[in-house]
């Protein structure tokens, strides 16, 4: 019986090994604008996995066989209202989505700005999104990337976080730069899912903005994150999902990002369903709402 089990895990393990994914952290020496306190990361596995307080911002890989690989990649920054992270409804699940259309998928553990182990909370997110896009870069030849084909993809606040590194790439918060922070950090294309675009009052997500920015933010930081402000003729491709019926990140966000995209000269695409809600991710079920996945894949494997 002994061997016969033996021989079970045998077979199991490598099995096991082909489809365990690789976790990598974002910084390997001194994490940028973090001090130490005693706060830990929390995760609560409930219907989706939940995560706060993250400490240590990480990439996790997904890659495709290599014979199905098109050479694209999309770094995913789940959303989560800038108080934790939908990490496998709107990261992990996404990635593994992905992986069948061929492309290399990263989920991105970013740093939340309610976290005290933050020095200057709205600057941590868009540092964890630069290095993220320029540690593929740098691997790219390892997962079999192509280095001019690397997109950024988030959901609610995290397409917040992935319209703020696609109209502020160049801005750059790094302390001690090593090697990696050389290399351009600007997405090659934008996936937006029911994002959240502006911090202006009218149409913000009110918990996102106060999370980010804090309560009485001053005028500056509500029009640097005001990401609809910053699109010019170099705004990477772009890709808009959202609901009509979006009670809590107006329709409105996506439609002024459109807008001016538009009037930048910038490639985009942008479907409006009437209905949908909230926070679908894939909408697994849910009719025609569905479709939004086959319109992505459509866009994604048309760029150049």
């Amino acid at each position: 019986m002994l061997k016969k089990c033996s021989i079970l895990i045998f077979c199991l393990l490598p099995i096991s090994m082909c489809f365990g994914q690789e976790k990598i952290p974002l910084w390997t020496e001194e994490i940028q604008n973090h001090r130490e306190t005693n706060e830990t990361e929390i995760q609560n596995q409930g219907d989706i996995l939940w995560i706060e307080n993250v400490q240590e911002p990480s990439l996790e890989v997904y890659l495709p066989t290599k014979k199905n690989a098109t050479g694209k990649a999309m770094v995913i920054c789940p959303g989560g209202g800038y108080a934790g992270l939908a990490y496998d409804w709107e990261g992990t699940d996404v990635a593994k989505w992905l992986n069948s259309l061929g492309i290399a998928a990263f989920v991105l553990k970013y740093r939340l700005p309610t976290s005290k182990s933050i020095i200057v909370p709205e600057k941590a997110p868009l540092q964890d999104a630069q290095r993220a896009i320029r540690l593929v870069r740098y691997h790219a030849k390892k997962w079999n990337v192509d280095r001019n084909q690397i997109g950024i993809m988030g959901f609610s606040a995290g397409g917040h976080l992935a319209s703020t590194l696609g109209t502020h790439y160049e801005n750059d918060h790094i302390l001690k730069p090593d090697p990696i922070d050389s290399i351009s950090a600007r997405p090659d294309f934008m996936v937006l899912i029911y994002p959240v675009i502006t911090m202006k009052l009218l149409y913000t997500h009110q918990g996102s903005r106060k999370n980010l920015l804090g309560e009485s933010p001053e005028q500056q930081l509500v029009d640097f994150y005001s990401n609809e402000l910053h699109i010019n003729k170099n705004t990477p491709p772009t890709f808009l999902i959202h609901a009509t019926d979006d009670e809590a990140v107006p329709v409105e966000n996506s439609l002024l990002f459109y807008q001016n995209l538009k009037k930048e000269g910038v490639y985009a695409e942008m479907h409006i369903y009437p209905k949908g809600g909230h926070g679908f991710a894939l909408a697994i079920g849910k009719g025609h709402l569905q479709t939004w996945t086959a319109r992505l894949s459509e866009w994604i494997l048309s760029l150049d």
